[in-house]
């Protein structure tokens, strides 16, 4: 073998171990960014009937709170890092549509949750755009 096909062959599986490596840490943020996901829609319409239950909104808040955090302290890989910050706005949404439950205004909770599902879409038609896609969460 000439040395110009082994450089060929030494790029090729360079490029190739590069690709899995990416393509592996797209897959856990995916992973993670669909369970946060899944929880905070579950979360709101557990609570949507129920929000004169004032214990579970503190509950759910606090779980926004830290699904909020989460969220912002993940790594991100470079190759969804433009779409994160949808990511980021479905849950400080969420969290704000808790606060204001919390605070007595469930008018502004329906629209921050529906601002929130908006965002959500737009990040998985971004994803899609990618070429990625979110795993479904078994139920």
């Amino acid at each position: 073998m000439n040395a110009n096909r082994r450089i060929c062959l030494g790029v090729l599986v360079a490029l190739g171990l590069s690709l899995v490596g990416a393509s592996a840490w797209a897959g856990s943020y995916l992973n993670r960014a669909a369970l946060l996901l899944d929880q905070a829609r579950v979360e709101q319409a557990f609570v949507r009937p129920r929000m004169d239950d004032r214990e579970l909104v503190e509950t759910a808040h606090a779980l926004a709170e830290a699904r909020n955090a989460a969220a912002h302290a993940m790594r991100v890989p470079k190759a969804i890092a433009s779409v994160h910050p949808h990511l980021l706005l479905v849950f400080e949404d969420y969290e704000r549509a808790f606060a204001a439950l919390l605070a007595g205004q469930p008018a502004q909770f329906a629209e921050l949750v529906e601002r929130a599902r908006a965002e959500e879409h737009i990040f998985r038609d971004l994803i899609g755009k990618l070429g990625y896609g979110l795993p479904a969460v078994p139920r």
